[in-house]
């Protein structure tokens, strides 16, 4: 309960980093290493703060991207995601679901959870089926950026 204490801001920071689409996990983990947060409690937050959003987006992202379209400006906006979604179309129906789980699992820039359920989505998935390879997605990824964030750093040549 003291580690709660101790270090509920930075927690409360990495959660709300974690759900932001651009930085997710990825670098909710960094920040949390970077703060000395424990690694399982980093984890923890960072997993969920990633993977709450992500349900929402599922079940409701189609809906506003309809309601979206009706207006000149955000119409804009709908077509420039929906583009986005489909360059990845080329792995995601080569690779199927593998590839969706693959898109969310490699931490660079313009993968992760929401570009998944985005492409999702787009391309009509049944949530049944890509939600649970977003959240193993985002678990493997997680493992990877504990690696690099705790693991690597903490080795004997790198002190």
């Amino acid at each position: 309960m003291q580690m709660l204490a101790e270090h509920a801001k930075d927690l409360i920071v990495a959660f709300f980093m974690s759900m932001l689409p651009i930085l997710e996990l990825r670098g909710g983990i960094v920040f949390a290493a970077a703060r000395e947060i424990p690694l399982p409690l980093a984890v923890a937050v960072c997993y969920l703060g990633n993977i709450l959003p992500i349900p929402f987006i599922l079940l409701f992202l189609r809906r506003v991207f309809v309601f979206l379209e009706r207006f000149k400006y955000t119409k804009r906006l709908v077509s420039a995601l929906e583009r986005r979604a489909r360059k990845k179309e080329k792995n995601i129906q080569k690779y199927q679901m593998l590839g969706l789980f693959m898109l969310v699992a490699i931490p660079l820039p313009g993968t992760g959870a929401w570009t998944g359920a985005l492409v999702s989505v787009v391309f009509d998935m049944q949530i049944r089926k890509s939600f649970p390879l977003i959240a193993l997605g985002v678990l493997a990824a997680g493992v990877i950026m504990v690696v690099i964030s705790y693991l690597i750093p903490s080795m004997s040549f790198f002190q």
